[in-house]
């Protein structure tokens, strides 16, 4: 899944979830014309809660080392 987010001045906005980053770029050219030219944007891979947790607690692991007993 992928979420669009376009940041224009103060406000953010964030559009989706999307199947496919091309469907994101597609609703993009489709809003980009409505804001103005100093806006930023972005595509981001949403992860699920369980993906980030597990890939959190290796790196935790792998910072601390083994336990010493």
């Amino acid at each position: 899944m992928y979420l669009l987010t376009i940041r224009e001045g103060l406000q953010t906005r964030h559009i989706g979830p999307y199947e496919s980053p091309k469907q994101a770029a597609d609703d993009l050219d489709r809003l980009l014309p409505l804001c103005s030219e100093r806006a930023r944007w972005q595509i981001h891979a949403l992860e699920s809660p369980q993906a980030l947790r597990g890939a959190h607690g290796s790196a935790v692991m792998a910072a601390s080392g083994p336990i010493a007993a």
